[in-house]
């Protein structure tokens, strides 16, 4: 199993080396900008490099959005990281799921994912796999809970969408861990890439807070967060603090082997 982490932007592989890792993940630009990605300086030797790469896309993306000033830089922004991340050899695009507004209705949001995978279906497509990803709250937020994830599935699952399942969201969005992996293949058919973090608040808690999986302050139980890998099979990515990242890595690989 790949076992790696999200590291800082400027030079990953080096990142990488630190921690043991076989896969990583970073962003390509500011994550609360809307700049395109410009090529990375390290291009070259990440896409010779062994190491599996996923690329996440900056956090004001939401595709779902029906506001035009928000939906429309978010589709194209998501466009032009996948462009980034196919140029480094990336494995997929991590875009969270996004909301829709307090007195907006869910179904327009998930209408508008369904015309963001059919405009780029008629350019041919993206250039790597765009990974959903589950995320912890929000009001009219669309992969927050399960039923609303299903009804998302039914709108861009044709279109080979992936998806990213972070248990810092689940636990914080009320899912139980232990059946997560299950409920989310029965919806999606799939996971593709697991972000395998521990969460500092309590279970239900809504807030997005993560902690190291071992030697931190997380109130998941690690052996839970074990099982949740094991179950998906997926390449895990571990969102955690930096300083703990080469530990967490290390029980992980030794638990999973």
């Amino acid at each position: 199993m790949l076992i790696g982490a999200h590291v800082r932007d400027d030079d990953p592989l080096t990142a990488v080396a630190e921690r043991k890792a076989d896969v990583v993940q970073f962003f390509l630009s500011d994550p609360q900008g809307w700049k395109a990605p410009k090529p990375h300086p390290h291009g070259e030797a990440i896409l010779a490099d062994p190491v599996e790469v996923f690329i996440h896309s900056p956090y004001l993306i939401n595709v779902a959005s029906l506001n035009n000033r928000i939906r429309i830089p978010s589709r194209k922004n998501v466009t032009q990281h996948a462009d980034g991340a196919a140029a480094i050899g990336a494995k997929g695009l991590i875009v969270h799921g996004g909301h829709v507004g307090a007195n907006d209705d869910v179904e327009a949001g998930l209408d508008n994912w369904r015309k963001l995978f059919e405009r780029e279906q008629e350019k041919g497509g993206f250039k790597v796999p765009i990974l959903i990803e589950n995320t912890a709250g929000g009001e009219n937020a669309m992969t927050r809970d399960l039923d609303v994830i299903a009804r998302l599935w039914d709108k861009v699952g044709e279109f080979g969408a992936g998806f990213c399942l972070d248990t810092c969201h689940a636990f914080a969005a009320g899912w139980d861990l232990a059946t997560a992996v299950e409920k989310v293949r029965a919806i999606t058919g799939r996971i593709d890439l697991v972000h395998l973090n521990n969460s500092r608040d309590e279970f239900g808690s809504t807030r997005d807070r993560h902690a190291n999986v071992v030697e931190g302050d997380g109130t998941i139980d690690p052996d839970v967060l074990v099982e949740v890998a094991r179950t998906a099979g997926a390449p895990v990515v571990v969102e955690t603090p930096a300083d703990g990242q080469a530990a967490d890595i290390a029980y992980l690989r030794e638990k999973l082997g």
